[in-house]
């Protein structure tokens, strides 16, 4: 047994085959994908990587499932499943996954099987076992991916211990302790108050962290050049999860034009700015703006870029992350029914409406071009859905 010591949880444990696992090169690159991509521009401490989020994720595996007594073959196995969970993330992780084909699920599925991981996972458990555990398949699939897992539990907390943002702050033990095996993992009635913490806790970390109007800003620079890149042919797609922050840094630094360009706007944190914004809480039905094509979205860039006079690379019309907390979906067991949490939670009720308060859609350009929009409408460019009488706004708010 080795441990390791964890800023969050403190010494872990592991055992001889998890060594083995966290000595490969593909655990190994995790220590050096960032978390939370380029936030420590917005929040300079917020530079934990992957590869804590995946050992902590391990740990809190491992307390599920002391607690739901699994037997030594299934916990070894969660904690396994727990620890490669996130192995195919892209360099600077969620931020470069919307310019890929494949999500992190499918790449981590890819990593596992045409890597060394397989033969050592293979000496002991089933491969097709485990990558539909970490898909969330199964009772122990839904510990580690499903509306309030301990993925989730880790990082809300870590990232939270990192950006200094005390809204991620958790009652893991509460969450754990009032979770029953029941033909499925289902939350005990009395853990509803921690639940409904953990998704109040998303709900401010949204805009205050993962949507933050700056770390946005960012996010849509860096996926440009990396679009970019990949169109070029300059990295592989496909093989994403060989790259890790500094490949890409660096490809992005020794390109010349725009690429390199925007990258050294990245370095020296000269930001595009938000011109014009549409507060998705303002429409009918917010829910349109996340079906939006990109060729639609690209089309308007183009318009706007002729209309402006502002360079097309320079200008992107950027739609936030859809903000789903699937926490309301969590399962309850109340009595002999099995509910969800939405069903029995007065605050769950409120959130499906507010979780759209913090959502905007956003047009960045130069600051140098800002001056050009101060009139601009969304809707002279894209097919948007009608906006909410204020009358009836005002009524929403009051009879929910």
């Amino acid at each position: 047994m080795k441990s390791i010591r964890d800023s969050v949880h403190g010494n872990l444990q592991l055992n001889e085959l998890e060594v083995e696992l966290i000595d490969t090169p593909q655990l190994q690159r995790l220590r050096r994908i960032k978390q939370l991509g380029f936030t420590n521009l917005v929040y300079p401490g917020a530079n934990h990587s992957r590869f804590e989020h995946s050992i902590g994720t391990m740990y809190l595996a491992s307390r599920l499932a002391d607690h739901l007594k699994l037997d030594d073959d299934k916990k070894r196995m969660l904690r396994v499943c727990a620890l490669l969970h996130d192995a195919g993330h892209g360099p600077f992780s969620h931020v470069s996954e919307p310019v890929l084909d494949d999500s992190h699920e499918v790449l981590t599925s890819n990593i596992i099987k045409n890597s060394s991981l397989s033969d050592i996972i293979s000496s002991e458990f089933d491969i097709g076992q485990v990558i539909d555990i970490i898909n969330g398949k199964g009772i122990l699939g839904q510990a580690i991916s499903a509306e309030l897992d301990v993925d989730r539990m880790d990082y809300l907390l870590r990232d939270s211990h990192y950006t200094g943002v005390a809204y991620g702050i958790i009652d893991v033990e509460r969450l754990i302790y009032n979770t029953k095996l029941e033909n499925q993992l289902v939350l005990d009635k009395k853990g509803v108050q921690a639940a409904e913490s953990t998704l109040l806790a998303r709900y401010f970390m949204y805009p205050s962290v993962y949507q933050h109007h700056t770390t946005r800003i960012v996010n849509a620079m860096f996926r440009r050049c990396l679009r970019r890149l990949i169109e070029e042919e300059k990295i592989d797609a496909h093989l994403i999860y060989k790259y890790d922050d500094a490949d890409i840094i660096s490809a992005c630094r020794n390109q010349k034009g725009f690429v390199g360009e925007m990258f050294k706007r990245l370095d020296n944190r000269d930001l595009l700015k938000n011109v014009s914004s549409l507060k998705l809480n303002e429409l009918e039905d917010p829910q349109k703006i996340f079906k939006i094509e990109r060729s639609k979205l690209k089309k308007a860039e183009r318009e706007i870029s002729e209309d402006k006079d502002v360079p097309l690379d320079y200008l992107v019309i950027n739609i936030p992350d859809y903000p789903a907390f699937d926490e309301m979906k969590t399962l309850v067991s109340v009595g002999d029914a099995i509910v969800n949490l939405s069903e029995i939670s007065s605050i769950v009720g409120a959130l499906k409406e507010a979780r759209f308060n913090h959502a905007d859609l956003c047009l960045y350009v130069p600051e140098e071009h800002s001056e050009k929009f101060k009139n601009l409408d969304f809707y002279d460019y894209l097919d948007l859905p009608d906006k909410i009488n204020p009358h009836d706004k005002q009524m929403r708010l009051f009879h929910p």
